[in-house]
């Protein structure tokens, strides 16, 4: 991995959470930070707390404004900003459309606006923050779990299609992290998640232990490369296990989290 001091750098959904430590960990390497938030006075806080630049904002269209705010160019994109949305199908329309919007099109955009340039260039890095359910699943949370496997797929897509032209592509693909987000999954949250819950901070050294290997797949939670390879390997024996979650959630009554857009 090329040093990132001095590389221009955009987190989005950095007001708090992952996106936080991310543009945190990043400046503490040098780097110039463009630090994006929906909550407009999150996204300024952080900014001024690390010296970096604020462009709050919709994640879906915010290269323009990074590109302005940075003096042209961004080197390397942090995909984070997340919606986390509970229910299964009875979930309203809008729910799943958000879910759809934030977790996986936003990347499509950022994509499509910072490629042209990276492919001319020939480098450019787009680092897409995932969640374990995108590999995995997510008890009670089926909006979630569908747009994190969309938002995963759409990145090994990137990384298969573009490698060979200079793009590296980075899967972060956490379990349980001490955020806002992790407070508002209820029940299925606590049983899931929260035992092994980590630190943010954790999250940006593993995704820098990953950028020094050039190792697209980020797991905070080595675990999850064990449930993974248990899911493909023997899919009856991981869905048996997922649906004994299940019915532990439905004997301790769950809680529906309500859809929020925040830093994860």
């Amino acid at each position: 991995m090329e040093a990132v001091r001095d590389k221009t750098v955009v987190v989005t959904g950095a007001g708090g959470g992952i996106g936080a430590a991310l543009a945190r960990r990043f400046a503490a390497e040098g780097a110039r930070v463009a630090v994006n938030d929906l909550d407009a006075a999150k996204a300024e806080r952080t900014a001024r707390e690390l010296g970096a630049v604020a462009v709050p904002g919709d994640a879906s269209d915010v290269v323009p404004a990074a590109r302005a705010a940075l003096g042209g160019t961004v080197d390397i994109f942090c995909a984070n900003a997340g919606v986390g949305t509970g229910g299964g199908p009875e979930a309203p329309d809008a729910d799943w459309e958000l879910a759809w919007d934030v977790n996986v099109m936003a990347h499509v955009r950022a994509a499509r606006a910072l490629l042209p340039e990276w492919l001319e260039r020939g480098t450019g890095r787009f680092v897409s923050t995932v969640s374990a359910a995108g590999l995995l699943t997510m008890v009670g949370a089926a909006p979630y779990s569908v747009t994190k496997h969309g938002a995963y797929a759409f990145a090994e897509w990137l990384s298969l299609t573009y490698r060979h032209r200079g793009i590296a592509v980075h899967a972060i693909c956490p379990q349980g992290v001490r955020t806002d987000m992790l407070a508002g999954t209820g029940a299925a949250g606590d049983l899931v998640l929260t035992p092994t819950a980590i630190e943010p901070a954790a999250v940006a050294d593993a995704l820098f232990a990953a950028m020094a290997e050039e190792r697209f797949l980020v797991l905070p939670h080595p675990e999850v490369g064990e449930y993974y390879t248990v899911r493909a390997a023997d899919t009856e024996r991981w869905l048996g296990g997922m649906n004994h979650l299940q019915r532990k959630l439905e004997q301790a009554g769950s809680r529906t989290p309500e859809a929020e857009v925040t830093p994860r």
